[in-house]
């Protein structure tokens, strides 16, 4: 039989009547990113692992496995052996596929499990059978059931027994499209990238929200956040970026209200043209990277006079995390090095040299009194760009 990817099942096994429609969206996510991995995949869940089978020569093995580490609703991912559901063929499967673990390894141990139970032996017994043949079979392995430097794995299921090593951890959560779809607002910081792969990590779908102010900000910096967004897609699956033209509603702020009050009067107009968008793509909540206390704009004032523009929820996932908590995570998710490209954001255009710390409402809606805010957040709406995209596109 052939080698085959298992996917463990996280928080998915905890579900009641309607986990098969967390298996189902599973499963669904993986076959599209399975597409880019060249041949044809089997891919089917049973007794809460989700197999995906290379049923072609021509399948690369190696990049669906790369792929399906960042699925969300997997705990863990592996390669594994399929064979026969018979003790001296899991034991010649375990010498061939693990040949080079088991050469490298001082200590070992084997752990069983039998979910088919009409196979003759138990857990136990079969572990300790294969655990003394290769003692035997290896003088240089040592048994050790504590800290072994190689735990070699074999489940006897329903099809067949598998055989793997060591299981990688997974992206955990839950699938992509099992918590509903919401707008996140991205920037070309480290922050906003962060809190859009967090709340994918929950199973929301994406739609990308970007405010372009040229010519205050360049070509490159719009390109920098479409990097970024092709950076998330293996996670994310596909984007779509919507590009908001920002400059005009800026000018105005800079005309027409106090100083102090422009980078909180600007926050608000982002959140209501993000709500827009929403609406439009039948979203249901906003995402930002705000950090408590951050920045000037991210102060609990600030935040309770940005999204008072809305009746939409806010989800801040990052928003109790420090700088290095948040850097943390964009290593692990590849955007860091993106992020501090030295290119300038809007957030940074006409920033105010005293900006108002902890505003009221009522100065807020006093500031941006005379303003036409319906007509100004039409404009900037209509005229956005929608730019699509790809898996792994960055």
């Amino acid at each position: 039989m052939n080698d085959i990817i298992l996917l463990k099942l996280g928080e998915l096994v905890l579900k009641g009547l309607n986990r098969h429609n967390f298996e189902e969206q599973l499963m669904q996510n993986a076959r599209r990113r399975l597409q880019h991995c060249g041949g044809k995949f089997k891919v089917y869940t049973k007794q809460s692992i989700t197999y995906v089978e290379p049923t072609e020569d021509s399948c690369d093995v190696d990049a669906a496995f790369e792929a399906m580490k960042k699925i969300f609703g997997a705990v863990g991912v592996c390669r594994s052996r399929a064979c026969e559901k018979d003790k001296d063929a899991m034991l010649a499967a375990v010498r061939e596929f693990l040949a080079p673990q088991l050469a490298a390894a001082k200590t070992f141990k084997v752990e069983c499990k039998r979910s088919d139970k009409t196979f003759p032996l138990n857990s136990i017994q079969l572990a300790q059978y294969l655990g003394g043949e290769l003692d035997e079979a290896y003088p240089h392995l040592t048994a050790d059931m504590h800290h072994p430097d190689l735990t070699v794995y074999v489940e006897v299921r329903d099809d067949a027994a598998f055989v793997h090593g060591d299981v990688e951890p997974g992206a955990g959560g839950l699938p992509v499209g099992m918590g509903g779809r919401a707008v996140s607002l991205l920037s070309g910081g480290i922050d906003s990238p962060v809190a859009s792969w967090m709340m994918a990590k929950r199973g929301l779908s994406l739609e990308m929200v970007h405010f372009f102010s040229y010519p205050y900000t360049s070509e490159e910096a719009k390109q920098k956040v479409l990097d970024l967004a092709g950076l998330l897609t293996p996670w994310t699956g596909r984007l779509v970026v919507h590009v908001v033209p920002f400059t005009a509603i800026q000018e105005e702020l800079r005309r027409s209200c106090p100083e102090e009050y422009f980078t909180i009067l600007m926050r608000r107009f982002m959140m209501r043209i993000a709500a827009q968008v929403a609406n439009r793509v039948g979203a249901e909540a906003l995402i930002t990277g705000e950090s408590l206390g951050q920045v000037a704009s991210q102060t609990m004032e600030a935040m309770h006079c940005t999204g008072a523009v809305t009746d939409l929820p806010i989800f801040r996932p990052v928003v109790g995390m420090d700088k290095e908590e948040i850097v943390r995570i964009s290593r692990k998710i590849n955007t860091f090095e993106t992020s501090i490209l030295p290119y300038e954001d809007c957030c940074t255009v006409f920033t105010p040299k005293h900006p108002k710390l902890k505003p009221t409402l009522k100065q807020c809606e006093e500031a941006e009194a005379g303003l036409d805010v319906e007509g100004m957040v039409t404009a900037a709406v209509e005229g956005i760009e929608r730019v699509r995209i790809g898996w792994g596109e960055a």
